[in-house]
């Protein structure tokens, strides 16, 4: 075989495994799954802006799981602005929690937090 065959036939197998590697990430459940799904069962809402690292830093906590979580974007998507969802539920900042008994907790909230405020098990 030629080194261009080999070249060619390693990139085929490079791309393979990174395209299975993904595919099998996604398929598999998050370990926060149950957990961000009740957070939402419960009437909890995440409300936050794409552009805030500490929202970001919020997801991190989920992992995976924060595709699940009861997240309600509030920026438009230039950044420049707040969406009309927002402004009408009053939310000044971000990230922002706001609870069944409609108590709202700003800033970054630990998981073992919002089990409490919620009566969501954590794994």
């Amino acid at each position: 075989m030629s080194n261009k065959t080999l070249y060619i036939g390693g990139a085929i197998i490079a791309v393979a495994l990174i395209v299975f590697g993904t595919w099998w990430y996604q398929a598999t459940p998050g370990k926060y799954d149950t957990f961000a799904q009740c957070l939402g069962e419960q009437e909890a809402k995440f409300y936050g802006a794409f552009w805030c690292p500490h929202c970001q830093e919020q997801k991190a906590l989920f992992g995976k799981s924060e595709k699940l979580l009861p997240y309600i974007e509030c920026s438009t998507p230039n950044g420049q602005e707040q969406l009309q969802q927002c402004i009408d539920q009053g939310i000044q900042g971000y990230p922002t929690w706001e609870f069944s008994d409609g108590e709202r907790i700003s800033g970054v909230v630990s998981l073992e937090a919002l089990s409490g405020k919620t009566g969501c098990e954590l794994p």
